[in-house]
């Protein structure tokens, strides 16, 4: 078993407008974060939060401290973690309580939680667990989410392609956390846009990871200004880290899912400042 990261460091709107597509790919994409019986992080400088992801396949993969980077015994000495399983049923252990997870059930673990492991129940379907770290000033009880206990807002419509079913998962409204927001969005049949009209919230950042797109389909993410996008082109089971700064918004070309990860001074899932469509440039 392996734990791997890597750190991208923030820049700010001045700077993104100079990047080319291969700047804005490496400062913005994450191109994998499955790998068997790894774990593997992008640690960010935006909120200091951290997107990862863990495939358990012959082995039980144990959270741990990033030496180098966390310079904490234990990773959740002093942050907060969520995850999401897109994969097949998988087994969470924290501090010696196992909480089964299907697809698409989260669980969220408060700071101060020192032994945790994850684990497939099939290695030939195996669970590949989406997790987002933010860091914690208090511990939170630990809690498994499905979507049926989490608040379901529908959102769009058919005639905008926007037509979409949001699952509010790790939310203040749903669970107690301290400042990680984890969510998940489904597009309905027929639909392709999310998060449209597009919004900026310059109190947190965000994290988007596009899965469940079909096999040579992909995502086209829009970045940037309201005044001056961007867009980075992206696959299946890839994410994007979203800067206060930033709009985000994407349009597929085939049917999609997306999980949705924040943090930051707010916690008012609402609290966005929205930029007409015909505002965009």
């Amino acid at each position: 078993m392996k734990s791997t990261f890597e750190s991208r460091y923030a820049i700010g709107p001045v700077e993104a407008r100079q990047l080319d597509t291969a700047g804005l790919r490496e400062n913005f994409l994450i191109k994998q974060l499955f790998w068997a019986d790894r774990v593997h992080f992008v640690h960010t400088h935006y909120d200091r939060y951290m997107v990862g992801g863990a495939m358990p396949v012959v082995e039980k993969l144990k959270l741990e401290s990033i030496a180098g980077l966390l310079k904490e015994p234990y990773f959740l000495s002093r942050r907060e973690l969520g995850a999401i399983n897109v994969g097949g049923a998988g087994i969470v252990e924290v501090d010696g309580e196992a909480f089964a997870l299907g697809h698409k059930e989260a669980i969220y673990i408060g700071r101060g939680a020192k032994e945790v492991y994850f684990s497939s129940v099939d290695g030939k379907r195996p669970a590949r667990f989406y997790m987002n770290s933010a860091p914690a000033h208090r511990s939170c009880p630990t809690r498994r989410i499905t979507k049926a206990e989490a608040n379901r807002i529908e959102l769009g419509s058919p005639e905008t392609a926007n037509h979409r079913v949001i699952y509010q998962m790790l939310l203040h409204t749903v669970i107690e956390t301290c400042q990680l927001q984890m969510g998940m969005t489904e597009l309905q049949a027929g639909s392709v846009w999310n998060t449209m009209p597009a919004h900026t919230h310059d109190r947190r950042m965000e994290a988007y990871f596009y899965f469940d797109l079909p096999e040579g389909q992909a995502v086209a993410h829009f970045m940037g200004t309201a005044g001056e996008t961007r867009h980075l082109w992206l696959g299946n089971e890839q994410a994007v880290v979203s800067p206060p700064w930033s709009i985000h918004s994407g349009v597929g070309t085939g049917s999609y899912t997306f999980i949705w990860g924040m943090a930051g001074e707010n916690m008012d899932y609402d609290d966005m400042d929205k930029h007409p469509i015909n505002s965009l440039r």
